[in-house]
């Protein structure tokens, strides 16, 4: 059986009406036959048969033993968090997530858990870093917004060989086109506000766990702590990844097209995406994925905000908007918007120079979108621009 139709086919009828989509399931409170004594359910907070099946779902598609939903992303970053104690440390990507930064920095280091940032891309940093007290290895690949790519099977095996544990921030990818579990990772953390969900309509994050052990820790930590997904927001999720394969698709072919168009603009100066030859990772992610993603990014030779400004504001289909992998193109200024926390010589130095913009490729055709990049670029002050970069 495809991939395809197996996910589509474990979406389940409902037994008690035959309905083809999965039902909604609003109420907070299940009656119960006697103290204890119930069907499968008692508060919603604890489970819900809506959220339950999303869980199911996507434990599923990455290959794991278990799944729990969050109310966003970094609700779900955070449950992994708490399976650390105080004098614990983490080794962590350095192109990070400006959210992740936040919470890792900003709200975990106060409570004595350690951060070490690396570039995990080189395998023999992440190696480096460790030290005894390192529990826990943190990895985006590709990462946010740069786009490098890390060997998910070498890092798996460093983390075994120390024993700790390695969560993989497989938003970026999704599981159609990477399964970090398979590669040696014991977590992995979507936010399924994007590409999962992809219809830019709900806020939602999961953990998935490679084993049931893992997975009752977690699933521990989202009853007692209470940040769980919505019966409604399940249903929306459910709804968006029934057509997931068929959207990660056309986000790659658009995503190629309009990387390569960028790469030989005259007015740009680095492209980051890994299905171009040029990428550095682009052999490590042919080996480790099937596709190359719907995010590029790219500086302008005008490394200045204010040109990136002018920039992400001259679009027409690409909406300036934080998020990614939602049907309509977004654009985004990293250093302004989602790495804003993190200090500037710090977000420099993992690569997010001032005129980084950020592209999350959506389903329109993609020669209208090089139309539209093209509109703007020649509007930019740009003096070598003597005639069109679009291709024929």
């Amino acid at each position: 059986m495809s991939t395809i139709t197996e996910l589509i086919h474990s979406i389940p009828v409902d037994p008690q009406t035959g309905a083809i989509a999965v039902p909604i399931y609003q109420t907070s409170t299940f009656v119960q036959d006697a103290p204890g004594v119930n069907k499968g359910y008692d508060y919603a907070r604890t489970n819900n048969p809506t959220r339950e099946t999303a869980e199911k779902i996507i434990a599923g598609l990455e290959g794991g033993a278990a799944a729990s939903a969050f109310s966003s992303g970094l609700a779900a970053i955070d449950a992994v968090i708490k399976l650390l104690k105080s004098g614990d440390e983490i080794v962590a990507v350095d192109d990070i997530y400006g959210g992740a930064f936040r919470l890792f920095n900003k709200v975990y280091e106060k409570f004595g858990i350690r951060v070490k940032y690396v570039d995990t891309a080189d395998t023999q940093a992440v190696f480096n870093a460790i030290t005894p007290a390192t529990r826990l290895i943190w990895l985006e690949t590709p990462t946010n917004p740069t786009l490098k790519i890390s060997d998910i099977a070498a890092i798996g095996f460093i983390a075994k060989t120390h024993n700790c544990l390695f969560c993989v921030d497989n938003t970026f990818a999704s599981p159609v086109l990477q399964q970090p579990l398979l590669l040696g990772a014991d977590l992995v953390v979507h936010s399924a506000t994007k590409y999962l969900g992809g219809h830019s309509d709900l806020i939602a994050g999961v953990v998935v766990s490679k084993t049931p052990q893992l997975g009752e820790e977690i699933k521990f930590y989202q009853n007692a702590c209470g940040a769980i997904l919505s019966p409604f927001d399940s249903f929306l999720l459910i709804r968006g990844i029934e057509t997931l394969h068929l959207r990660i698709k056309q986000h790659c072919s658009n995503a190629q097209t309009i990387a390569e168009y960028l790469e030989q603009h005259p007015a740009v100066d680095k492209v980051f995406y890994p299905g171009l030859p040029s990428h550095p990772g682009h052999a490590l992610a042919k080996q480790q994925s099937k596709g190359f993603g719907g995010i590029i990014s790219f500086t302008l030779k005008d490394d200045r905000a204010a040109a990136a400004t002018a920039f992400v504001t001259a679009t027409h289909y690409f909406k300036l908007a934080e998020s990614l992998g939602g049907i309509k193109s977004l654009l985004c200024h990293p250093a302004e918007m989602t790495h804003k926390s993190i200090p500037a010589e710090k977000r420099r130095a993992a690569g997010v120079s001032d005129s980084l913009i950020r592209l999350s490729v959506g389903l329109e055709e993609a020669t209208d979108l090089l139309a539209d990049l093209e509109q703007v670029f020649k509007k930019l002050p740009q003096p070598a621009l003597e005639e069109s970069a679009l291709p024929a």
